[in-house]
């Protein structure tokens, strides 16, 4: 510590043996309200001081130090609000003469508070030491590693931000029941030079790590390839990130957990009581909603709050009663929307659930009647068009044109229809719920009305009822395991759920076998609210295949739905290898001057990659699919991956050669295109970077830069007759599968550094797979989660992050119950982006229908806050403002909002006065809008992973193996689809 206050160039190094020897400062306690005295005491010490800039600095180099710079201001703004809160609230309640609070009740408030500042103190030591060095280093990202990696910076913070809740209640309640308390707060508030309350400063280390992130993602974005500082940064990206989403797991465990037994001792009714202690950490969502009883003419009778749960199993709604300290449930005020019945041997009542998304929840009924005979309609004469497009004569009137027409004219129908629906049904949720039968055993059902805040909402509580949905299928019961921690059966609510399997060729041969699939993302105006909740991403999933010695075929189904549907086949000259989705030119794209200038073209195709050499190109399914282009190699050497940049198409050839494309009318130019001789084993995987294309062949990875076609290889494997199988990359690393072994490893884009190896047999102990050891298929990233096909059917999924960083394996992976009969012959990620018309609330759905008599509830604050996208950073929590606190309301205005001192301070919803955990879907500590969709903050996607193979099977638990059920087994072609929750 010394070396490092003294700026010394060991000061890091001594701080981080310091840090790693887990200093007496962050003991643990034993009990919330046993709080060790022993503390190391931190020593003044010289503040973080960049030096003037030097001369000759690069643009780069100048926003860097701008970003350092924002980065010790953060740090040291922080570190004082910590301060604050000690030395100006917790010192002087604990010295106060006469107590305003027992210790008993000040511990628990500020609980961690001391320990998270003795941890920044020494980072801001060692931070001060980094900045001393910085025009010779220019290095931070190892400072984050080596100070925000260890376990006990986790247990001090999940400590804290579990209890934040706690301590938010405890002073809610001090300022009810002691006006010296609330008068405390409020003196030192106005006393203070920025006017912030306590509840401003101790939200302070809830926020800080998603700050972190943002700097730190800055930094790396000005960051030049080949810097001393990239691997570290994108390392600390990993690190802050991994422990953002634990801090996030465990407060929404905790959360769910505290909710549940709110709820459970509120019921008086012991049965309803026991069932909800037994669903602890299964709550999925709750939320305050507005129920609404209409007339008969559709006029509004009654609406009034109730708060609903809904669990793995269970849909439970109660009256708020809002005038108590708390929320409060009764016997007397708890209404069953569940159907209870007997259904174990032991007659035992358990409550199931049963609530049917019925044909009513979208809208009024004959606007949808209406609508389900346009829908009909359409996907009739879809169904006509794709049979005209077969026909070999002419006739008048009967052309695919003249059926294109009636599409569009059914489509225009449609869309009326749908804005009429959604004008209405944006933030309205309707529920056919089941009831306790009639005297005479009939099934009764009644229709239950809400309205959420906003449409995001609806849109939350819709997907979420048909995901618990799914999960109650036997497939989904269970449908993951541990294989690390002896097999422990994963929730249902953090699994992928499989939402259907079904055969894939409608033509059946022997020897033909799955090959290839994409996804033809097709943005569907028609989707509305409930059924974007409920479908699959839009678009078309493309299946091709094909046998030794048959011809080839591509299967086309749709996913507007929520189980694809099979509208299309189409016969090829030779087997399928590989398919790639090619998208229409950007307006930036067209506009590059020179011979990559794209003319008008026919969009959006398909390269359908065949065994006889063959590049077949093909337009999008919703231009009927037609052949457009067919290149050909002159040695008919099997194509065995197809990928594209911006201006150029990629094909890897089994003779060890790739040919290099180039873009002409939008297409691809046949007459000229490069060939790379790469070696003599076949290329059997390619994977587009920025300006680079890596080429596997044999055991080594080639590197070719795109603009001049300059290769550079390096070998990724020992053995020369191991060869890499496939590549999949997620920020800033590359994972590599073998043709042999059950191992993948991981390397770094840039530097081509082995990062981390992970064996997926050891993964997979409780699997009985024979004497042959684990070897991968396929393989795929999506959404956080690293997908591994095997070749004995099995699929395994590992935690990878989702940001810049490092793409590296986080913690425990899970193996599919549901697995196929052979190899797994694709992984394939499909994902659509939500239509942003669909969250806007429209002013006819904002009469007194809605939620507060017309009010609309949402806090446009919230909607000024970072907000998660793809890239967003993963803390989020829920709060309101007191409002109903007695005395003087606290305010963080200044001034101006006053004409006179604390007795007119006046309190608004924006306020930074105390709050508390709530209902309201506020989320306020969220990541940065993506950049790609224009900065836009309300994106929904919707994504589901697709898996194809010989057959399918169930796989069960046992002690120490995993057995197959052969009942029902199929060798059939099969692809499996799981879905995922929504993300916002």
């Amino acid at each position: 510590m010394k070396a490092a206050r003294s700026g010394t160039k060991d000061g890091l190094e001594k701080t981080k043996i310091a840090v790693m020897r887990k200093v007496s400062f962050l003991q643990r306690k034993d009990q919330m309200g046993n709080e060790k005295a022993h503390f190391l005491l931190t020593l003044k010490h010289p503040p973080p001081q960049l030096s003037s800039m030097p001369q000759g600095l690069t643009s780069q180099q100048v926003v860097r130090r701008h970003i350092l710079g924002s980065i010790i201001q953060s740090e040291r703004s922080y570190l004082e609000s910590l301060r604050r809160i000690l030395q100006e609230y917790h010192s002087p309640l604990m010295d106060a003469d006469p107590r305003i609070l027992s210790s008993r009740k000040i511990r628990p408030i500020f609980y961690r508070i001391r320990e998270i500042t003795q941890c920044h103190s020494m980072f801001h030591i060692a931070l001060a030491s980094r900045v001393a060095e910085w025009d010779t280093s220019e290095k931070i990202g190892d400072l984050f590693v080596a100070s925000f990696s260890k376990s006990m910076v986790l247990d001090v913070y999940s400590d804290y931000v579990n209890n934040f809740t706690n301590a938010m209640a405890l002073i809610k309640k001090a300022c009810m029941s002691k006006p010296a308390f609330l008068e405390f707060l409020k003196r030192k508030q106005a006393s203070s030079v920025d006017r912030i309350t306590l509840y401003g400063l101790m939200v302070k280390p809830i926020q800080r790590f998603p700050q972190f992130i943002l700097l730190l993602q800055d930094m790396l974005k000005n960051t030049p390839k080949g810097h001393v500082d990239r691997l570290p940064l994108q390392l600390a990206l990993t690190e802050l990130e991994m422990l953002a989403e634990k801090l996030n797991e465990q407060k929404r465990v905790a959360d769910q957990i505290a909710e549940t037994q709110q709820l459970a001792r509120s019921v008086s009714d012991r049965l309803l009581s026991k069932q909800l202690n037994l669903e602890q950490g299964s709550l999925i969502l709750c939320e305050t909603l507005i129920e609404t009883v209409y007339g008969e003419r559709g006029q509004v009778l009654k609406s009034k709050e109730r708060k609903v749960f809904l669990f793995e199993d269970v849909l439970v709604c109660a009256n708020i009663n809002l005038n108590a300290e708390d929320y409060v449930f009764s016997a007397q005020t708890l209404k069953y929307w569940i159907y209870v019945q007997e259904r174990s041997s032991l007659q035992t009542k358990v409550i199931c659930f049963l609530i049917s998304l019925g044909r009513n929840f979208m809208g009024p009924p004959r606007l949808y009647q209406e609508l389900q005979e346009l829908q009909h309609d359409l996907s009739v004469v879809e169904d006509v068009t794709l049979l005209v497009g077969t026909l070999q004569g002419m006739y008048q009137n009967l052309n695919t044109t003249v059926a294109q027409d009636w599409c569009l004219a059914l489509q225009r129908l449609i869309r009326i229809k749908e804005e009429q629906i959604q004008s209405a049904n944006k933030c309205r949720l309707r529920l056919q719920v089941p009831g306790r039968p009639d005297k005479s055993g009939r099934p009764v059902s009644f229709m239950v009305v809400l309205n959420t805040p906003s449409p995001l909402s609806k849109i939350s509580w819709v997907n979420r009822l048909h995901l618990a949905k799914i999960a109650l299928r036997e497939e989904n019961s269970p449908g993951w395991f541990c294989g690390e921690d002896e097999g422990k059966v994963m929730a249902r609510g953090c699994c992928p759920l499989l939402a259907s399997h079904m055969s894939v060729f409608a033509m059946k041969s022997p020897d033909r076998k799955l090959q290839a699939a994409l996804h033809n993302p097709v943005q569907c105006a028609l989707l509305g609210v409930s059924a974007a909740s409920t479908s699959l991403p839009q678009g078309y999933l493309w299946v091709g295949g094909g046998g030794d010695a048959s011809r080839g075929q591509i299967e086309i189904f749709s996913l507007n739905r929520p189980v694809p549907r099979a509208v299309k086949s189409l016969l090829v000259g030779s087997a399928v290898r590989c398919l790639e989705y090619v998208p229409e030119p950007s307006p930036n794209e067209e506009t590059v001057a020179g011979s990559h200038k794209a003319s008008s073209g026919p969009g959006a195709h398909i390269c359908v990659g065949l065994d006889d050499g063959s590049i077949v190109v093909y337009g999008s399914v919703d231009t009927a699919a037609q052949c457009l282009l067919t290149l050909r190699d002159p040695e008919g050497s099997a194509v065995l991956c197809l990928k594209h940049s911006a201006h150029h198409l990629f094909a890897a050839l089994h003779n060890g050669t790739v040919m290099v494309y180039a873009r002409s009318n939008s297409l691809w130019d046949a007459a000229s295109p490069t060939r790379v001789c790469l070696g003599s084993e076949p290329v059997r995987a390619l994977l587009v970077l920025d300006d680079s294309v890596w080429a596997s062949c044999g055991n080594s990875v080639t590197v070719m830069d795109i603009s001049s076609f300059t290769t550079q290889g390096f070998e990724v494997h020992p053995e020369p007759v191991v060869s890499v199988s496939h590549m999949v990359c997620a920020g800033g690393g590359v994972w590599m599968a073998f043709s042999e072994g059950s191992s993948i490893r991981l390397f770094h884009t840039e530097t081509l550094e082995l990062l981390q190896e992970i064996n997926i047999s050891i993964r997979s102990a409780l699997v009985n797979t024979g004497p042959k050891s684990m070897q991968v298929s396929s393989l795929l990233i999506c959404q956080g989660l690293l997908w591994v096909g095997t070749a004995q059917g099995l699929i395994i999924t590992l935690p990878v992050p989702r940001l810049e960083g490092i793409p590296k394996i986080t913690g425990k992976g899970m193996i599919s119950l549901n697995a196929h009969c052979g190899p797994v012959d694709f992984l394939l990620a499909t994902t659509s982006t939500l239509s942003p018309d669909l969250l806007k609330r429209d002013s006819v759905g904002d009469g007194p229908d809605s939620a507060c008599g017309g009010e609309d509830r949402s806090d446009n604050s919230s909607q000024e806050s970072l907000q998660q996208s793809g890239r967003g950073v993963l803390l989020q929590y829920r709060l309101r403002s007191t409002s109903g606190l007695p005395g003087r309301l606290l305010t963080a205005l200044g001034d101006e909002a006053s004409d006179s001192s604390l007795e007119s301070l006046e309190h608004s919803v924006e306020d930074g006065s105390i709050y508390e955990l709530s209902d309201d879907p506020d989320i306020w500590v969220k990541g940065r809008p993506c950049e790609r969709d224009g900065g836009r903050r309300d994106r929904v996607i919707s994504a589901a992973v697709i898996s194809g193979g010989k057959g399918f099977r169930r796989l069960k638990r046992g002690a120490t193996t995993v057995g197959t059920r052969t009942s029902g087994e199929t060798l059939d072609n099969t692809m499996m689809v799981w879905q995922l929750p929504l993300t916002v």
